[in-house]
């Protein structure tokens, strides 16, 4: 098989100097786990081939990253089936590009070192198995693919397109603005490897969308419960960056919950089911059209909600542990018990 899914994931907003601290998280103690994760460093094997050796360069590559090596090629590339040689002139083409010599001297130079980032990785899957002893850590592969793909899901890895994350001023992404918004590319810092990594892991390979959520009041649980597990799993990122909110974004969604939850009960939202009138309160933007002043207002206010909820229905019901809170699928249950009412 090739891909499980390749996913794009652009949760979209970088952390400003305001980080938001964490609040409510209860610390576990993982020291006894053991998790066996280290990142692969394609990225450098890739950065180090020369064009007149990829014949015999790349079946090496292909060996030694397989699975990932023909998803890289095939899907993230585009540059021919791994199945018929003739792809090795696209490869050889590709090296030989002024703008990936460019690319890999600027990865090379901003990600020496991944160690902290694995270490970090490492704990959110401590905390995982944790919860989820079952879980079997994949395979973790840093790459570039020329902004194609930031954290792709496969069989049995998840890789790191370090390319988009190379800080919000990188000289590349300005470039890329027609494709790439600038609400998007600030987002593309280093700090945003692990919390995006973990939430593509637990969004597509741990707990995917169902296909039977209907409402906004169904949408707006099932997201909070996936940033409450990643909270819980990440117990050192602030929520800002759990939710990939800006810190002012984040401050203001804290200041005006009670209005934005308002919001959503005046205009007899929470079981509304067509998706064009709910859509702007669960999808990525630099702010929510219509709520606030000079656009100051944060994106995706259902997810945001929806995590508030799950929070007060958590500390509420001390008995539930999260497995059994990311089982429960009876939203409006949730939502009864939770007492929600912020003021």
């Amino acid at each position: 098989m090739s891909f499980k899914r390749i996913v794009q994931i652009y949760s979209f907003f970088l952390t400003a100097l305001l980080l938001v601290g964490c609040t409510g998280k209860k610390a576990v103690d993982v020291s006894h786990i053991d998790v066996n994760l280290h990142i692969e460093r394609f990225d450098k094997d890739l950065g180090t081939l020369q064009a007149e050796n990829i014949a015999e360069a790349l079946p090496v590559l292909e060996k030694k990253y397989s699975p990932f090596y023909r998803d890289f090629v095939e899907g993230m590339l585009n540059a021919g089936s791994t199945s018929d040689t003739a792809y090795y002139a696209n490869m050889r083409l590709i090296l030989q590009n002024k703008d990936f010599s460019a690319l890999n001297a600027e990865i090379s130079s901003t990600f020496k070192d991944l160690s902290g980032k694995e270490e970090e990785l490492r704990d959110a899957f401590k905390h995982i198995n944790y919860y989820q002893p079952a879980v079997e850590v994949p395979r973790i592969i840093s790459f570039f693919s020329g902004f194609g793909v930031q954290v792709p899901l496969g069989e049995k890895y998840i890789g790191i397109g370090l390319d988009m994350f190379l800080g919000a001023d990188s000289k590349f992404y300005p470039a890329l603005q027609q494709s790439i918004p600038r609400y998007i590319s600030r987002r593309f810092t280093p700090e945003n490897i692990t919390p995006r990594v973990i939430e593509t892991f637990v969004r597509e390979d741990m707990f995917p969308e169902p296909d039977n959520l209907n409402t906004l009041m169904d949408r707006m649980i099932y997201n909070g419960k996936i940033l409450f597990f990643m909270q819980s799993v990440l117990p050192n990122v602030p929520d800002s960056l759990i939710i990939n909110y800006t810190g002012e974004q984040q401050q203001w969604a804290d200041k005006y919950e009670a209005d934005i939850w308002g919001y959503f009960l005046e205009r007899n939202l929470l079981y509304e089911s067509d998706y064009m009138k709910i859509q702007k309160f669960l999808t990525e933007a630099p702010f929510t059209p219509g709520i606030g002043e000079r656009n100051e207002s944060a994106p995706k206010l259902a997810l945001y909600i929806g995590w508030q909820i799950v929070k007060k229905y958590m500390e509420r019901n001390e008995h539930i542990d999260l497995p059994e809170l990311m089982k429960n699928t009876n939203y409006q249950q949730i939502l009864t018990d939770s007492h929600y009412k912020p003021k």
